[in-house]
């Protein structure tokens, strides 16, 4: 398969899925969307495995496992190519891992993390939830900055807690959903310190305790927000466009879902071209928020 049609199918897959932040968007460099094109349709695909349908455990470990072959051989060069989107989606993403020096173990934490979410339903503590997030999330922002040029630890460290940010959002957008596939993201020690009880949510109800649970849940993922912030000062050019954007929708969505007391059994909330409006303005007026002075602390692509 030829490596320009192999992208150029990433970025149809990559522009039919929603999501709450841009995805090859245009606020980036046009030279670097195909390779996040690559990354996120690889990403994406896995994750359906792991979520969507009605397959069996065994089913969704056994295609995630072919994924796992997959990338296995993409590095290796010994990747045999047909005409489907899978072999597309590798063709792909073996140059894009091959052009950027791209670390092999981001890839493996992302399947990793897809196939736990097969294997496991709850989590203890926060720090059981966010070793997940470190996996299933992390990876992406840390492959967009060495896309862009970056490798910096200062700017990783920044890109991880915006993407657990993400993830948390997504975790506390999707509750009724993840609860018919049996998941729940909410750390059990938040669950009982608040009196929350799971079976109201099974009942559709939601109640006080289960608001003050996900007050506490919104306020460590503001905390990852307020951490991460600053990564959209410590880059140049369009990328920084496009961090500043995914941050606005991030806590747009999380202070939506503050406005109705996180109760998404009434509804779940979205971003809509309104949106994209007042992002796009809070985008040009965004203030560097940190007193410290990061000049020279990032190398420039």
């Amino acid at each position: 398969m030829v490596t320009a049609t192999a992208y150029a199918r990433c970025l149809q897959l990559a522009q039919q899925h929603y999501e709450n932040f841009p995805v090859a968007s245009r606020l980036l460099p046009k030279a670097t969307r195909p390779h996040i094109a690559a990354i996120y349709a690889f990403a994406r695909i896995a994750d359906d495995f792991a979520d969507e349908g009605i397959r069996g455990p065994e089913a969704r470990l056994a295609l995630l496992e072919d994924w796992q072959q997959r990338l296995d051989a993409a590095v290796a060069g010994t990747l045999q190519t047909d005409d489907s989107d899978a072999s597309a989606i590798f063709v792909a993403l073996a140059d894009t891992i091959a052009r950027f020096n791209l670390e092999r173990s981001m890839f493996d934490d992302l399947l990793d993390a897809f196939r736990q979410d097969v294997r496991v339903s709850r989590y203890e503590t926060w720090a059981d939830l966010l070793d997940y997030c470190r996996r299933s999330a992390n990876p992406i922002g840390r492959l967009v900055l060495r896309i862009a040029g970056y490798r910096n630890t200062e700017l990783d460290t920044r890109a991880d807690a915006v993407c657990t940010a993400l993830q948390l959002t997504n975790f506390w957008q999707d509750i009724e959903g993840d609860l018919k596939k049996g998941r729940l993201y909410v750390p059990l020690s938040v669950v009982r310190e608040t009196g929350a009880d799971i079976e109201d949510l099974r009942r559709a109800r939601f109640t006080p305790a289960w608001t003050a649970a996900l007050e506490q849940a919104a306020a460590e993922t503001r905390r990852q927000f307020a951490n991460g912030r600053a990564v959209a000062d410590l880059v140049s050019g369009r990328l920084r466009w496009e961090l500043r954007a995914t941050w606005l929708g991030g806590t747009r969505i999380l202070d939506r879902l503050a406005s109705q007391r996180f109760d998404v059994f009434k509804s779940r909330p979205t971003l809509g071209w309104a949106d994209a409006g007042v992002i796009a303005v809070r985008t040009l007026l965004w203030r560097r928020r940190t007193s410290i002075d990061y000049a020279g602390s990032v190398t420039q692509p």
